[in-house]
């Protein structure tokens, strides 16, 4: 719809934007660097933020990067994963059949894997790592889980602690450009007016900068519009935005 009425290549504001044309602002390319020191030394690390700021971005962005011939990822993404279906996840993703039972997946996977690990692992007394653990979650993991006692040995054994936070309104700014740049924009379609207005009512969330531009470059088509300025911004936000910036 709006993107042949802008004369766009690409929809800017999707999920499926390639990796390799994501933002990346200074904390993410920090963030990556950090990440990659984590692969190299077999570190285990731990992502924090609030929901929409970016996790599952930096976690897309880091795969694309890593050397395919020299590391193996394992991705598993699932907030109730039950020790039984990780193992089952695991065991998919390397191409090994899983079978019914968490104790026979376990082994399975021991079995088939971790054999040749063993020697890794041993052959330094257990003091290096064969693999790097990479846990993402929203900062409610760190606040309501590892800072407790009971998790005290987990925390102990954190190598990098890496927290993304929203965007600033600079940052902001730049994440529209970068976004309307890959859809392949020729002039400039939000003022910098609207992009205040979006960095306000977003509060620098990425995901939910998404939502305010998708939803107002469609306003802007509907009411035949090729430059958005705050107030369509302001009345998406206050007639589109069912929900809240949450």
């Amino acid at each position: 719809m709006y993107e042949e009425f802008f004369e766009l290549m690409h929809t800017p504001f999707t999920r499926d934007i390639p990796a390799d044309r994501l933002y990346g602002s200074r904390q993410i390319e920090d963030a990556l660097g950090r990440l990659t020191y984590v692969a190299d030394r077999q570190l285990f690390a731990v992502v924090i933020a609030d929901p929409g700021c970016g996790k599952s971005t930096l976690i897309r962005m880091f795969e694309s990067r890593l050397p395919k011939d020299k590391y193996m990822l394992l991705y598993l993404s699932d907030s109730k994963l039950t020790p039984r279906w990780l193992y089952a996840g695991l065991l998919d993703q390397m191409g090994l059949e899983a079978r019914f039972h968490r104790g026979d997946s376990k082994r399975q996977l021991q079995k088939e894997t971790l054999e040749e690990f063993r020697f890794l692992l041993n052959y330094r007394f257990d003091s290096a790592s064969p693999m790097s653990l990479i846990l993402v979650g929203q900062i409610e993991l760190w606040n309501q889980k590892l800072r407790l006692q009971s998790y005290a040995a987990i925390r102990q054994r954190i190598d990098m602690n890496i927290v993304l936070n929203r965007l600033d309104r600079a940052e902001t700014g730049k994440y529209i450009a970068a976004h309307m740049a890959y859809a392949g924009v020729k002039q400039d379609l939000f003022t910098s007016g609207a992009e205040d207005e979006i960095f306000k009512v977003s509060a620098g969330i990425p995901r939910m900068i998404n939502r305010i531009c998708e939803k107002t470059l469609m306003y802007a088509y509907q009411q035949q519009r090729r430059l958005i300025d705050e107030h369509m911004v302001r009345f998406v936000a206050d007639h589109e935005m069912v929900g809240g910036i949450e």
